[in-house]
């Protein structure tokens, strides 16, 4: 039922757009909001309460709705990757009919960087980098933790992923209140980082790339990014489309540099829907590995519950 569910899920995620208003992901965030505004306080127990008390509840009522519907609801709300890959393909458009200020203006759907002073090359860059690390976040990360937890797995990675983003980058109110967050993000998602950067070496020929060549750049380079998953997953992507990322971002006016990963030129504006391409490619990947592994687990649990049955 949980591998079902999931191959649902996926599948209206591709076919179902994202409602305007209501969706359930949203939803949480507003209230996640409420929930910051009344424990706020800058310290990281503070922090530390702020997450416990925004994802135990969402796990909680996750492990009351098992079955294949309540899954495939779960995981389609959870999923991103078709949303990805439309918002890519706009800023795509954009540059490729000259439109440079649409571009930028289109930008900050998909990542926090400043765009204003990017020319045609640094938005492409920019997107490239973002679905390479939102394909682990926002597509391989449900899938797995779907399969290994089913609603509940589902459910608390989107709520874990959606907290780092509300409060999990540095600043001055969040440098110690959005601690706790950003660490159980990281641990929530350094196996699906890691999936992600190994079915990305893997689907490498489907944007052109090789195997082998994007094996040796994410075994060297993913340990240079300051996360220890967006590394993973963009050192593998530029492995894979022969081309080199990292250098300086603009966040609200504040410059951070980032190592180099690859040995290509930079990417282009070509190389977006190249980038697309590469994250269907691993998202049906990770369909693949998370149904397996969530049928196994189904077998198995019914095993131990026949052998139960025949000891009573």
């Amino acid at each position: 039922m949980r591998s079902l569910g999931l191959t649902a899920g996926f599948l209206l995620d591709m076919v179902v757009p994202d409602p305007r208003r209501g969706h359930p992901v949203a939803l949480y965030g507003r209230a996640a909001g409420r929930w910051e505004r009344a424990v706020y306080r800058d310290s990281v127990a503070s922090g530390a309460l702020f997450a416990a008390g925004a994802v135990t509840p969402v796990v909680g009522a996750g492990l009351l709705l098992e079955g294949a519907p309540a899954t495939a609801a779960a995981t389609w709300a959870s999923l991103g990757g078709s949303m990805l890959g439309r918002e890519a393909g706009r800023i795509a458009d954009a540059l490729e009919s000259g439109d440079l200020e649409r571009a930028r203006a289109l930008l900050p759907n998909l990542c926090g960087r400043d765009p204003s002073g990017l020319d045609a090359a640094g938005v492409a860059r920019a997107v490239v980098e973002s679905v390479a690390e939102n394909t682990s976040d926002a597509v391989v990360g449900p899938l797995v933790w779907g399969a290994l937890g089913g609603v509940a797995g589902v459910a608390g990675f989107r709520s874990v992923n959606t907290l780092d983003a509300m409060v999990g980058h540095r600043s001055p109110r969040y440098e110690r209140f959005g601690a706790a967050s950003a660490r159980l993000d990281d641990v929530a998602g350094w196996g699906p980082a890691r999936l992600t950067a190994v079915l990305a070496a893997l689907a490498a020929p489907v944007v052109g790339g090789s195997v082998r060549e994007a094996w040796r750049v994410w075994r060297r380079d993913g340990g240079r990014h300051p996360s220890p998953n967006a590394g993973q997953c963009e050192a593998a992507f530029a492995g894979a489309l022969g081309r080199t990322l990292g250098g300086a971002n603009v966040y609200a006016g504040r410059e951070d540099r980032r190592p180099t990963m690859g040995d290509g030129p930079p990417p282009g504006v070509g190389d977006i829907r190249r980038a697309v391409r590469l994250a269907e490619a691993v998202g049906l990947g990770a369909l693949a590995v998370a149904a397996a592994t969530a049928a196994a687990t189904d077998r198995a649990g019914r095993g131990r519950g026949a052998q139960a049955r025949l000891r009573a």
